[in-house]
């Protein structure tokens, strides 16, 4: 247990000075956590050994992985039904070409260039083909932009670019099984009785229970992320699905989604930005960095000849058209997830492993560094989109606390 308090405090500590020099930066707090994530693994490796940080006990990757479901969850619930309706041509086109343009591409460099075998190739075009939601999630909560159709445009073209992520790594690689219809069937289900089963419990226990609606949507995060993971599929792809599901209910109870919001971004997810750039090994990526540059760069490259002449035809200003290509450029969750799932086969080699997870972190940062600094549409910012009046809002705009925001359980 000494050693487990030891460890939380390490990467607590890592957490806090990301967050200072953020600010100092005017960076995402997720963005500079990968950087010390993987700075902070190089030199305790270096000091101390392979493992030192702690990256791989299965307590922290628990950890980890709960902050991708609940932030995903809550990229989810930033979806308003209403921008989705109206902005369907643009999600659905911008995410499709977001996933074939680099799944193509990377393949390709991967087996034309780099001379890696066929199902290694396809392997690399998958894990390079994502834009990762995390990521860009934490970026728009952090800017302001979830709150603008801008945003939300971008997160449901996220979500069509992953989709097509998973469908594809499933099809090439994993098997159709009896497990797979189990949980497309009971995630249907799940998905159908969500929001009148959450009405429920919220009208029964919400005013009289501290922050029950919190722990019954980390019981269904957590029940349909152990369903999709024996199932073969992966925890995060339910957790968005829910999130869209629940979109309405969350624009209704602010200070609910508030406080989830909190425990997500102030507790887990450092554990998951933090422990995504410890897996970069610098050592490898210093010994040859033509590898990283190729498929780091293959990847962004197709994104943007992808994507830019596509996106410019739904946004007019060249700086929302580049900062839209960029963080559509992103990867991280995904990405990770199919280049493990390649090594734990035998499908990559461990260099070749280590090389696709450089360049998926890599895509996490550099196109996200690229469009902070120089093509944030902030004029965006001025003109959020109005938020719909919720139940129990005052005539001036601000909701009426609850008896379980009052009290101090429920309080950020």
């Amino acid at each position: 247990m000494e050693s487990i308090f030891t460890t939380v405090s390490l990467w607590l500590f890592l957490a806090l000075l990301s967050t200072a020099l953020a600010s100092h930066l005017r960076l995402s707090s997720a963005l500079v956590e990968i950087c010390i994530g993987a700075a902070a693994a190089a030199v305790l490796e270096s000091k101390f050994g392979p493992g030192s940080m702690g990256s791989d006990q299965e307590w922290l990757r628990f950890i980890a992985s709960m902050g991708a479901v609940l932030l995903t969850f809550l990229a989810g619930a930033e979806l308003d039904p209403r921008v989705v309706r109206a902005k369907w041509k643009e999600i659905g086109v911008v995410g499709l070409l977001g996933f074939f343009a680099p799944f193509l591409g990377s393949a390709a460099v991967a087996r034309f260039v780099l001379g890696w075998d066929a199902r290694a190739s396809w392997l690399a075009g998958v894990a390079l083909s994502t834009t990762s939601m995390a990521v860009v999630y934490a970026v728009m909560l952090e800017t302001g932009f979830n709150r603008t159709e801008f945003g939300k445009g971008i997160l449901g073209a996220c979500f069509v670019n992953d989709l097509g992520t998973v469908i594809a790594l499933g099809l090439i690689f994993a098997p159709f099984t009896v497990r797979t219809v189990m949980f497309v069937g009971t995630c249907a289900v799940a998905f159908a009785l969500l929001p009148t089963v959450t009405a429920r419990l919220t009208a029964l226990y919400a005013h009289k229970t501290a922050a029950v609606r919190t722990k019954w949507i980390i019981f269904i995060l957590s029940g349909l992320g152990a369903l999709a993971l024996w199932s073969g599929s992966e925890a995060v792809l339910p957790a968005y699905i829910a999130g869209m599901v629940l979109a309405g209910s969350a624009a209704r109870d602010e200070f609910w989604v508030r406080r989830l919001r909190t425990l997500t971004v102030g507790f887990l997810t450092p554990f998951y930005f933090l422990r995504a750039g410890s897996l970069v090994s610098l050592p490898e990526l210093v010994a040859a960095p033509a590898i990283f540059a190729l498929l780091c760069g293959g990847k962004v490259a197709c994104k943007i000849f992808g994507l830019y002449p596509v996106i410019s035809i739904f946004r007019r200003d060249p700086r929302e058209r580049w900062y839209y290509t960029l963080m559509m450029s992103t990867g991280l969750t995904f990405g990770t997830i199919s280049a493990l799932y390649g090594f734990s086969h035998g499908i990559v080699s461990r260099q070749q492993y280590s090389f696709l997870v450089a360049a998926v972190i890599g895509t996490a940062v550099i196109p996200t560094l690229i469009a902070t600094l120089a093509f944030m549409p902030r004029h965006l910012l001025a003109r959020p989109m109005p938020a719909p009046v919720a139940e129990g809002t005052a005539a001036t705009g601000s909701p009426e606390l609850s008896s379980e925001d009052r009290n101090g359980l429920g309080e950020e």
